[in-house]
């Protein structure tokens, strides 16, 4: 591996092995100058890694300073990579290494200006967008080759993972693993043909060669470079100036800025789609923090937080469990009890064969999520300071665990927060993510909170919009409302705005929200715009956010939806009437919510004017509007109403459209209205074999959605209605009751039923 003065150290990402050993070579080598596979345009930063504030996971950040402009400007126009650090990674340990040695420390990889350049204005493959260079040490995809796949299949794995974790990464002691490492890689590296070289590959190798040369022009005597290791090889050759100068002339760049960002263990997880992540962050953590004993300290702590779940667990469950996994690793010639055995024996052991207390250790424990952090000094956009600024005064710390928070928009500094996680919904930065409130009332919002690493380059680009939170989602809410193409989009903008009590932008909004409400005669956009204002109108009150121009525009929505609605509902075949059910049911509760007398008078009347022409009302709509007119007490003859829906002479799909949309509310109406219980009834009984096989399905979709209790008491019902009809109800002809009784406990079953 030495080649002069230099010393290359090739490495895995994200490994504790790798980071012991690297760790214990640098300080054996000594080196003055560390370079580390990496954006060279982060030496300016590289500093930062040694604040007593960077606590890891974090990444370094490059992303594109101009970012999206315009409110045409989506997701899929950034441009940004990340380079995560754990405190297992080897490069963080080589960075920690040399800041504190007094070595000069630099990035040598590729320029990321280099390697974020768009895809139609570069030769090589590049990046994606989002991508995270850096990622697992393996020749590009189109080589078709796994180093490490290999090696364990020669060695005799059938896991590429399970041996490398017992050849370098559950090492504790023992020779540097670096040699046999290279001479490892260089044997593979024969195997590939040099026409089926990435050019990208090549333009970052290339790069690392010239970046050692001015290194060790520059005075340096000693050298380390920490690469991935299929790279060593590669930075070993003799490969002349003039040929990396030739493969390095001409690329493309752009324009790039970076910075450090907190990163999450669970965005180092392979499951969250990492190219170069692992299986199990929180275990490799374990692994490099441990001072000694680390299977007997897991399993600890694993025994820990099972007895925090109130779950029992000994410290004599502890004991057993080391001895099994000890065991396992024994019998399976393992140098260490991997994560495959200590889960083996938390199972059997500690959880006794239960497999949701596992489930819980593998989220806890096993990925151990967590969030890093950074110190104040680092390079942000004043949209991210002022963000960090109203988490401090709201006391809203960042977490990447999901937390549900409870709001009373009463107290001053929940509606404070409220009005903060809403205004960053507007700049499409999730931090808080509405959830049904446990509270019937306006006063009360619950959120769930977790925070992922990509909110930061959302920031960057939303400070396009302004430099502090208010302000860029003033911006926002101005431009969305100027590109709205619907109704319902321009009342949803409304809503947000109040929610976010974006004062500044109400006036533009309610301009573009009035213009467009005069102008649509589409009944149904109508009635879709119409909850959202609703809406707006009660939590503006309970905000104490003025209301006066929305008002306005609701009165004047409610008029024309109770005019059109006639003519809008008539004549609808089967999907749309089922698309218009939804709209009637959403105004219907939006109106209820408001609470206006007027209004509701006059939507009950246009109800009324509705079923006054049931021919040309489709089933489905006349069910459920005479439905809402009897729990309005605007109906006293709903029995006549449904005896003619179910008779006879109604075609069994148009019965069955009535009964669905008239039951869709709920099934405790024919719980308390025996005749209403005996019409359904009998119309079931009586229908036809083919009748009943076609209106099934309905008849399953409207009872399936009640709740057990509901389908439970609807069965007494029925039951104690044939009891009083006595055998005149019974089905005539002989019946086998033996031959029967499996099928009738099948059916009591699926309605949710006891046999008795």
């Amino acid at each position: 591996m030495t080649a002069g003065r230099v010393e290359v150290f090739g490495i895995r990402h994200h490994g504790p092995g790798s980071a012991r050993a690297l760790r214990g070579a640098l300080e054996e080598f000594g080196p003055d100058a560390i370079l580390i596979e990496g954006p060279p345009e982060a030496d300016g930063i590289v500093e930062l890694a040694g604040d007593p504030g960077m606590v890891p996971p974090v990444a370094l950040l490059a992303y594109s300073p101009a970012g999206p402009s315009g409110a045409a400007a989506g997701k899929g126009d950034r441009k940004a990579a990340f380079w995560p650090f754990a405190e297992f990674s080897p490069e963080w340990q080589a960075i920690r290494y040399g800041l504190a040695a007094g070595a000069a420390v630099r990035f040598c990889d590729l320029p990321a200006a280099n390697q974020l350049v768009p895809p139609e204005n570069t030769e090589g493959d590049g990046d994606a967008d989002g991508a995270e260079p850096g990622g697992v040490e393996r020749p590009p995809e189109d080589v078709r080759l796994d180093p490490l796949g290999t090696l364990a299949k020669a060695a005799g794995y059938d896991d590429a993972e399970r041996w490398w974790d017992d050849v370098v990464e559950h090492r504790h002691e023992g020779p540097s693993p670096f040699p046999a490492i290279a001479e490892a890689m260089a044997e593979l590296r024969e195997t590939v043909a040099p026409s089926r070289a990435d050019p990208r590959e090549e333009q970052r190798e290339a790069h690392m060669r010239r970046t050692v040369r001015r290194t060790l022009k520059e005075g340096f005597e000693r050298v380390a470079v920490v690469c991935g290791a299929w790279h060593v090889p590669a930075l070993t050759a003799k490969v002349p100036a003039t040929h990396d100068d030739r493969t390095l002339r001409g690329l493309p760049k752009t324009r790039i800025a970076m910075t450090w960002v907190p990163w999450t263990h669970g965005r180092l997880a392979g499951r969250s789609g990492y190219g170069a992540g692992v299986r199990s962050p929180g275990w490799y953590h374990h692994l490099f923090a441990a001072p000694d004993r680390p299977v007997e300290r897991w399993l600890t702590g694993a025994a820990r937080l099972l007895r925090e779940e109130d779950l029992h667990v000994s410290s004599a469950h502890v004991i057993e469990a080391v001895r099994l996994a000890e065991t396992l690793a024994a019998l399976r010639g393992r140098p260490l009890a991997g994560l495959d055995e200590v889960t083996e024996a938390t199972r059997a052991v500690l959880c006794e064969g239960a497999e949701a207390p596992v489930e819980l250790i593998r989220e806890r424990m096993v990925v151990g999520e967590r969030l890093g952090a950074v110190p104040d000094r680092t390079p942000m956009v004043p949209l991210q300071r002022d963000l960090q600024a109203e988490q401090r005064r709201l006391r809203l710390k960042p977490s990447a665990l999901g937390k549900e928070q409870d709001l009373d928009l009463r107290k001053p500094t929940d509606l404070e927060r409220s009005r903060l996680l809403h205004r960053l919904r507007l700049l499409d930065v999730d931090w808080g993510v509405p959830a049904e409130s446990r509270s019937k009332g306006t006063f009360r919002e619950t959120w769930t909170l977790a925070w992922r690493p990509e909110f930061d380059v959302e920031l960057i680009e939303a400070s396009a919009w302004g430099t502090t939170v208010r302000d860029a989602a003033t911006a926002r809410a101005e431009a969305m409302a100027a590109g709205a193409a619907a109704l319902p989009e321009l009342t949803s903008v409304a809503e947000r705005c109040l929610l976010a009590d974006l004062g500044d932008a109400l006036p533009t909004v309610m301009r573009a929200l009035a213009d467009r409400a005069a102008l649509d005669t589409d009944v149904a956009h109508l009635m879709a715009a119409l909850p959202a204002l609703v809406r707006a109108l009660r939590y503006g009150d309970v905000r104490g956010t003025p209301t006066g121009p929305l008002r306005t525009v609701v009165d004047g929505l409610v008029v024309r939806v109770c005019v059109g609605l006639p003519p809008a509902a008539s004549g609808l075949d089967d999907d749309a009437a089922r698309d218009f059910l939804g709209h009637i049911d959403a105004v219907h509760g939006a109106l209820a919510l408001l609470a206006d007398d007027g209004h509701l008078e006059r939507w009950r009347t246009a109800l009324e004017n509705l079923i006054a022409r049931p021919g040309a009302l489709h089933g489905l709509l006349e069910g459920r509007v005479t439905r809402l007119l009897l729990d309005a007490g605007r109906l006293h003859d709903t029995p006549a109403r449904m005896a003619r829906a179910v008779s006879v002479g109604a075609a069994p799909a148009r019965a069955a459209a009535w009964v669905e949309g008239f039951l869709s509310g709920g099934g405790l109406v024919l719980v308390h209205d025996e005749e209403l219980l005996r019409l359904v009834d009998g119309w079931i009984a009586g229908l036809p074999d083919d009748a009943f096989t076609d209106v099934l399905p309905l008849l399953r979709r409207t009872f399936g959605a009640y709740a057990a209790a509901e389908r439970r008491a609807i069965g007494e019902q029925v039951r104690r209605a044939d009891a009083a009809a006595g055998p005149s109800r019974r089905p005539s002809g002989d019946l086998d009751e033996k031959r029967a009784a499996p099928a009738v406990a099948t059916a009591l079953r699926v309605l949710g039923w006891e046999a008795r």
